[in-house]
């Protein structure tokens, strides 16, 4: 086992997602596709150009190795993703509902060939930041932070049009242990001793429980153990929201209890899996 804990493989779970999205994009009326989204400017029709950005992307880079757009000089990461995400979304612009369901009902299956051509724990084609800044991601994660942003968009859709679904066990479960993997670097800023353990209880259908304890100087997802010197328990609506910021910490940690190390309670109420 690795610092991001055990291999979890959600491969299987995106033509499930994407149908869910499918069916549901079908439904919406012209107002539904102009509803704002918890997205600054973005409405449901640009959530779902951006998807297709997502999927173009990845097969453009993973399957046909195109690098595609590029750093300007000195360009952060979070100010280059906010570029180029937004250019692609002012161009999708142009595309009707229709035809972006057509497009994504295409590319879908050839991505999907894409993640089942990757050996899971072999290095990932993009490192994910907010789990490590400093390590190599396995595969795997690569593959399961792509799958929680599909689902999330699909969340922020059904939000804006007042259409709950695609949280069953089955299809939030996976998130939920991918956002996980981002409580070693909430932890990172906080030296203790090892034996030390961190505790995030999620509770509902798709909770679970992780834990994370410090070893060499770096903090490691652990098997739970003992009473933890730390334990935050929030309900799982609560969490993919803090983990994505589609609610802000104060928020989070309103709806959370916490006990113990002040300092690692906060840390873990600060959790972010997105690159911000």
């Amino acid at each position: 086992m690795t610092i991001f804990g055990p291999v979890i493989d959600v491969r299987p779970l995106f033509p499930d997602e994407r149908r869910a999205l499918l069916e549901l994009l079908r439904e919406l009326g012209p107002r539904d596709w102009a509803r704002a989204t918890v997205c600054p400017g973005w409405d449901v029709h640009d959530i779902a150009g951006h998807v297709l950005n997502d999927y173009t992307r990845r097969l453009s880079g993973s399957r046909d190795g195109y690098a595609g757009a590029r750093f300007a000089d000195g360009e952060t990461l979070p100010r280059f993703l906010e570029r180029v995400n937004g250019e692609f979304v002012r161009a999708t612009r142009q595309i009707s509902p229709e035809l972006l369901i057509e497009l994504l009902e295409h590319l879908g299956p050839g991505l999907d060939a894409v993640w089942a051509s990757h050996q899971l724990e072999a290095p990932a084609g993009l490192d994910v930041s907010w789990a490590a800044t400093d390590l190599a991601s396995p595969a795997w994660l690569d593959i399961g932070r792509e799958y929680t942003e599909f689902w999330v968009h699909q969340q922020q859709i059904r939000d804006a049009v007042g259409r709950p679904g695609a949280d069953e066990p089955v299809l939030m479960t996976p998130v939920l242990e991918i956002f996980a993997r981002a409580l070693p670097q909430s932890l990172r800023e906080h030296d203790r001793s090892e034996g030390t353990t961190a505790e995030l209880e999620v509770l509902g259908a798709a909770g679970g429980r992780w834990s994370a304890t410090p070893r060499q100087g770096r903090w490691h997802l652990t098997a739970l153990g003992g009473e933890p010197e730390a334990r935050v328990t929030m309900d799982q609506d609560t969490f993919w929201r803090l983990a994505t910021r589609g609610i802000t910490v104060e928020q989070a940690r309103s709806r959370s209890r916490t006990t113990g190390d002040p300092e690692l309670t906060a840390a873990m109420t600060a959790l972010l899996a997105v690159v911000a």
